[in-house]
């Protein structure tokens, strides 16, 4: 007979909540998607925090050099870039040797952007992990980010 779960809030099954990539997946897409309502609230999406994201953090790039940093379809980065660059948050240029190479680069108006799009991940980020203390959010973060590294260490790694 299966143990009664029925007392548990979330009504789980114990061996469900003993993988640690269920848990993983299940926090992750929770505090994903309250992030995409926070930028939503904003006309934006994941995308747009991470182009601004990348370009605050490394300067201009080449659109296809964002496609590869950010591991996102082409198609997909030019409907991000026309949309970030027609509000004021990037600049699009030419290069005036190769026609075919466009640079983005984030504006002060961009830059502005971020800084409050990082205020909301933030206040995302303490909702989510509300019940761990400072310390323990700092471990959590420091192995969540040896995992990560990890794993773009490995054979078919990010």
């Amino acid at each position: 007979m299966a143990p009664d779960t029925s007392d548990r809030p979330d009504g789980l099954p114990p061996t469900l909540l003993d993988l640690t990539t269920f848990l993983l997946a299940r926090t992750g897409r929770t505090a994903r998607a309250r992030l995409a309502d926070q930028l939503a609230e904003r006309g934006l999406r994941l995308w747009d925090l991470a182009v601004l994201a990348a370009l605050a953090d490394f300067g201009p790039q080449a659109q296809r050099d964002l496609v590869h940093r950010l591991g996102i379809d082409p198609s997909d980065l030019a409907k991000v870039a026309d949309q970030l660059g027609a509000a004021g948050y990037v600049e699009r240029t030419r290069d005036q040797r190769d026609r075919r190479r466009v640079s983005v680069a984030v504006t002060a108006t961009g830059r502005a952007l971020l800084a409050e799009l990082e205020g909301r991940a933030r206040a995302v980020r303490d909702e989510v992990l509300a019940p761990l203390d400072a310390e323990e959010r700092r471990t959590l973060h420091d192995l969540l980010l040896r995992v990560h590294q990890g794993m773009a260490e490995q054979p078919g790694g990010e």
